[in-house]
């Protein structure tokens, strides 16, 4: 039985493996520019997905001046239908403030339906973020 983990990454070399992640799944799968994907880091809680030891997901939350923004939520492609979204996200949501009662993210079209198993709600028209249609969703409290 493969045992799955989600931590916060907080060392030196935790961080490399979640920005190694990021990197394979949104520059080099989704073609999404690097300097669109290295931003925000300083300010953001990263979370690093472990299956068996083996790094395998990655996320962050951080504060906006619109509230608390889930993001860069990334599953390496051979870990994919196995829940590691689904741990990402709620260990994500356990992670932020009591008082965190605006929470949003933008996802792609293809994740909605996993985002909606934890209350978020799409909000407004379709958008493209980095060649990638989206749309905002928001956590319903």
């Amino acid at each position: 039985m493969d045992t799955l983990q989600v931590h916060k990454a907080t060392t030196k070399e935790e961080l490399e493996k979640v920005f190694a992640i990021r990197k394979i799944v949104f520059v080099h799968e989704q073609g999404c520019p690097p300097e669109l994907e290295w931003e925000n880091e300083d300010v953001s809680t990263h979370f690093l997905a472990l299956s068996d030891h083996q790094p395998c997901g990655a996320c962050r939350w951080r504060k906006t001046d619109k509230g608390y923004k889930l993001e860069r939520f990334a599953v390496l492609k051979e870990f994919r239908g196995q829940g590691v979204g689904r741990a990402l996200i709620a260990t994500a949501l356990d992670d932020l403030p009591p008082d965190a009662n605006y929470i949003y993210l933008n996802s792609q079209l293809d994740a909605m339906s996993l985002y909606a198993k934890f209350g978020f709600v799409a909000e407004g028209e379709q958008f493209e973020e980095a060649g990638i249609q989206h749309f905002r969703m928001v956590k319903k409290v």
